[in-house]
């Protein structure tokens, strides 16, 4: 009896304990989980990529932005928001609110040099916003391009504290380098090389859009109380252009007026819209650039073609935006969600040229394109396979109003980008247009701000830079607030400029943005000529008062370089000038790397340079009777070559010369079970710069095919697509069974290894 009382006493002890706590729930231990600030927002950031100032129809022009449009009326347009002029920089600045140089990222990732603000070595002094948040409460992830992680850390050797996920991202879904292929992408999840999903109708954008969704899903059903952080950067609309055609065929006629005419329809759109001030002038077009009536009928039905190209492009990736929108009102979290909308990383590019390209990367090198090759293609650009790019002075037109585009630093066309925030509990102004100068280093203090977060001074023990940046909250509530951002430097590849109080002051150095990168000379920095701009009255650059003002001119030109000193600008270098001597490189001292299974991801910056002399690669193989699939591979469609058995088990070899030549050997008989050698030999022509070569297969010695190319890729085949031992990761470089898998993985067999080798 006594043990059945003290057992009934202690079930109503533990009932009662149930009790209590299902009226107290337990607060969890510090230590075990972190809670974010009170009514800390969401904060999502989507950042598009080489989309111009007078690109979008929001902002004036001629792409169709509905989302965007939604939610500038929504929230608040920026007219005066700023980015560095180019992608890696304006990223860094954008995720750590710091200026680039001080990052150590003050060029483009593909071009660093041993200059500490130039490495591309994101030093761990200058935290991510994504680090900071996770360690504050929030759950971080990352989906689409990073290009963050120098190139010789971008293997599968790692270190990985430079990826997307050792800088504070707990997911990632997307693409390391500046862009890729939108039908076949080089994917990564996490640290981890994927092929894309099957299916015939894929576009990335859309998966990106579709993983971000999946994320928010479960971040919502799991923890919903956690507020999360979400950037969203597609490749969009960064070459390659392309689009599902449907999205191309909306916009089929409506460039045929060309880019001049184009320009002036922007600009009054522009000022019908309140965008830009009624006094604004429409800046000239650089003598350089050809105007559109010079153009050929063939390069205009080119040029009007890739332009539908880019506008489809663009009209296609703001409608998968909102579905990131539609997700966050289904969750019932779009009330307290700030939603940073940056229309572009840079102005619009002129990489494709003066005349555009099919292929771009050829060109960009000085390798020839005709415009009937173009034009035999006109009806798939934009679709697979193409890897097109628009010309420039559809590049100068997306720019409107302003003069120059993409890695002009020292000028608006370059560095001026739309930008609308919206974030219903906090912004009340709705549809208003705000013009305090602001700074892509700006974002991240006003998220700090807004979630009630202090600037930390470490981070995982390590010493924090200060940060940059101006929190933009003050100008949420107030059109009229004096601006807070009063200066603030700008520097690439030489072009530079200074802001300070509404004056800038800006130096074109040398470089014309649509030349191709052979041929570099230099220029002395002294003889560069600098202008200067009242912005309170002038807001295109378009009246130059360096004649009127010299005193002025001089001052700023001083506060240029004690800028540039403080943030590792110094000292200038120019791409003629700059290289990445006293960097890190995988293919060091190496004229033959061997390769096994597994050797997945590996960028085509890390294997021996084979540009420029004669090579050879070798694969050692051990088939059964069935085997196929790749052997090893680098590049893809657009320019590359792949080593492979097709289904029926013939060894085969493919190379691809951009639009120049494409050469495929095939062996007449399929290999028979057992251990076999495959040897592909480049024997460069000699002579300098992209010369032809001697190009030749063999089977165990025996001669498959030979055949002659009239050039070679001087520099790179691509810089998205990676080397692969087993499958091909990203787009397709050889030339496989219209029915196999993505990627045509190798099975039936073994690969013993795969050497590259310089003679």
């Amino acid at each position: 009896m006594r043990c059945y009382r003290q057992w009934l006493v202690l079930c109503l002890g533990l009932f009662a304990a149930s009790i209590r706590a299902q009226e107290t729930p337990p607060v969890p231990h510090p230590e075990y989980q972190v809670s974010a600030p009170k009514g800390a927002p969401n904060v999502v950031i989507v950042m598009l990529d080489d989309v111009g100032f007078g690109a979008s129809s929001t902002f004036g022009g001629p792409g169709q932005t509905p989302v965007l449009d939604t939610l500038a009326h929504e929230g608040l347009r920026y007219n005066s928001f700023h980015t560095t002029s180019i992608c890696s920089p304006t990223r860094a600045s954008l995720l750590t609110g710091r200026n680039p140089h001080a990052v150590g990222i003050g060029t483009v990732e593909n071009v660093p040099d041993d200059r500490p603000g130039y490495s591309g070595f994101h030093t761990k002094d200058t935290a991510t916003i994504a680090e900071i948040l996770r360690q504050n409460g929030y759950n971080t992830a990352a989906f689409g391009k990073w290009h963050q992680t120098p190139d010789w850390e971008v293997s599968p050797s790692g270190p990985f504290d430079r990826w997307p996920t050792g800088e504070g991202f707990e997911r990632f879904y997307g693409f390391m380098g500046g862009e890729t292929d939108q039908y076949d992408p080089s994917l990564y999840d996490g640290t981890t090389p994927i092929m894309r999903p099957p299916g015939s109708n894929y576009h990335l954008t859309e998966d990106l859009a579709n993983h971000a969704i999946e994320w928010l899903r479960v971040q919502h059903s799991v923890t919903p109380n956690k507020p999360v952080f979400l950037y969203f950067a597609p490749g969009a609309t960064h070459a390659p252009l392309q689009a599902p055609k449907e999205w191309i065929e909306k916009y089929r006629g409506q460039f045929d007026q060309g880019w001049d005419k184009l320009r002036e329809e922007t600009f009054a759109r522009q000022k019908k819209l309140g965008i830009i001030p009624a006094d604004t002038v429409l800046t000239s077009r650089d003598p350089r650039m050809p105007a559109w009536d010079t153009l050929t009928p063939d390069q205009k039905r080119i040029a009007s073609r890739l332009m539908e190209v880019y506008a489809g492009f663009l009209e296609h990736t703001d409608v998968q935006v909102g579905k990131l929108i539609d997700t966050l009102k289904a969750n019932g979290q779009f009330d307290n969600t700030m939603f940073i909308y940056i229309v572009g990383d840079n102005g619009a590019s002129t990489e494709g040229g003066l005349l555009g390209s099919a292929n771009y990367f050829g060109p960009i090198q000085g390798l020839p394109e005709s415009d009937t090759s173009k034009l035999a293609q006109l009806d798939k650009l934009g679709g697979p396979g193409t890897h097109a790019h628009y010309p420039a002075g559809w590049a100068w037109a997306m720019d409107t109003p302003f003069q120059w585009t993409k890695t002009v630093a020292s000028h608006l066309g370059g560095t001026r980008n739309p930008m609308v925030i919206t974030w219903p509990k906090g912004i009340m102004d709705r549809g208003g247009l705000r013009s305090q100068f602001s700074h892509v280093n700006d974002i991240v203090p006003t998220i700090l701000n807004a979630a009630h977060i202090k600037e930390p001074t470490t981070v995982n023990g390590i010493a924090q830079k200060p940060m940059d940046g101006t929190s933009l909250i003050y100008s949420f509530a107030d059109a009229k607030a004096p601006e807070r951002h009063t200066t603030q430097y700008f520097e690439v590849f030489g072009n530079r400029a200074i802001y300070h109080d509404g004056w800038i002051a800006s130096a074109f150095h040398r470089r014309l943005p649509w030349s191709t990168i052979s041929g570099f000379t230099t220029k002395k920095f002294e003889e560069d000529q600098w202008e200067l701009y009242d912005l309170k009255k002038d807001y295109s650059q378009g009246n130059d008062l360096a004649q009127q003002e010299p005193a002025r001119l001089a001052a700023l030109k001083d506060l240029f370089m004690q800028e540039a000193g403080r943030n590792q600008v110094l000292p200038l270098a120019d791409l003629a000038m700059s290289g990445s001597k006293g960097l890190p490189a995988l293919h060091e001292g190496r004229t033959r790397m061997t390769f096994h299974e597994g050797a997945v991801g590996i960028p085509e910056s890390a294997l021996p340079k084979t540009y420029n002399r004669s090579w050879s690669v070798t694969g050692i193989v051990d088939v059964g009777a069935q085997a196929h699939g790749v052997v090893a591979t680098v590049g893809g469609n657009s320019a590359g070559w792949s080593l492979y058995l097709d289904a029926e088990q013939h060894p085969m070899f493919t190379y691809r010369l951009f639009d120049l030549k494409t050469v495929t050997f095939r062996g007449a008989e399929p290999l028979k079970p057992g251990r076999h050698e495959l040897r592909f030999d480049f024997d460069y022509d000699g002579g300098g710069y992209a010369k032809g070569a001697a190009i030749q297969l063999l089977v165990d010695g025996v001669l498959i095919g030979k055949d002659h190319l009239p050039a070679s890729p001087p520099a790179f085949f691509t810089i998205e697509e990676t080397f692969d031992v087993g499958i091909d990761h990203g787009s397709c470089a050889g030339d496989y069974p219209e029915e196999s898998a993505p990627g045509y993985t190798f099975t039936g067999g073994r690969i013993e290894e795969v050497s590259i080798e310089l003679r």
